[in-house]
């Protein structure tokens, strides 16, 4: 082996920029892309297909967004059709550009990492650490208003902007850990299949959360059906549910439906 040939075996760090800026956007390579295509065709479908992403992943991954922005990137506009009709906001803008940039940072210090490791089981744990996602299908972010603590678990209240809040029970050892205090941001995450749904905003049950939209779309599967509330104008919430719930509750595209949640059913999360 001689001076001139670079090893087989040197070390390549390559890693994913997922940032949020001023706790007001979350944004990843892919997504950047489609938001690009969304300001260059004015259409989702359009935008999907250039990304290579399904027309529903796209606005699934539209959806995450705003729903983890205070303010929205994407909006849809009136008249459109065929998917069209659909743009990036100032913000939106603001934020893609913003990421560019941070991007040729992050890929700076990857080389500069890379180039520091000594030992190969060291960048293995970091990269895991960085690239650790979570199942959650819902993902809200907010910022605490009030923790009511207890002698063994503690409640949480979440605010999420726009006259949305969640409530969550976690145990006072995780709110000391987390190290939260009225003002932290944080994230809450939600299982979809803990989603209940009920047309009657009022029915009776032990719940602590009930979230108010309508009902966004359906979309059924063999035994479950994925539905979609719109609770504000850029966040929505998804819930999994039986067919079988579906007709038996009567719940149809337009309609308005609460989204019932238990507190000790949430994931309080910090960056």
């Amino acid at each position: 082996m001689t001076g001139d040939k670079p090893s087989e075996s040197a070390l390549r760090i390559d890693g994913h920029l997922w940032f949020n800026r001023n706790d007001k956007a979350y944004l990843g390579g892919k997504r950047v892309e489609l938001l690009e295509q969304i300001e260059r065709t004015g259409s989702i479908s359009q935008a999907a297909k250039a990304v290579q992403l399904s027309y529903k992943g796209a606005w699934d991954a539209v959806e995450a967004m705003n729903n983890l922005s205070e303010r929205p990137l994407v909006v849809r506009e009136a008249g459109g059709s065929g998917g069209g009709g659909t743009r990036l906001t100032d913000f939106g803008r603001q934020m893609v550009h913003t990421w560019r940039r941070m991007q040729a940072e992050y890929e700076r210090f990857l080389a500069q990492l890379a180039a520091g490791a000594e030992r190969h089981e060291e960048a293995d744990n970091l990269l895991r650490a960085i690239a650790m996602k979570t199942s959650a299908r819902n993902q809200f972010r907010g910022r605490v208003a009030e923790i009511r603590p207890g002698s063994v678990n503690g409640s949480v209240t979440l605010d999420l902007g726009g006259g949305l809040a969640l409530v969550a029970n976690i145990t006072r050892d995780s709110i000391e850990a987390l190290q939260l205090a009225p003002g932290t941001p944080a994230i809450a995450l939600i299982k979809s299949s803990f989603v209940l749904l009920s047309p009657d905003p009022e029915v009776r049950i032990s719940t602590q959360n009930r979230l108010h939209g309508v009902v966004l779309s359906i979309t059924p599967g063999a035994i479950n059906s994925e539905v979609k509330l719109q609770l504000s104008e850029h966040r929505t919430l998804v819930a999994v549910i039986t067919n079988q719930s579906v007709d038996e509750l009567g719940i149809q595209v337009g309609q308005p439906c609460t989204a019932l949640i238990k507190a000790s059913h949430i994931i309080i999360a910090v960056d």
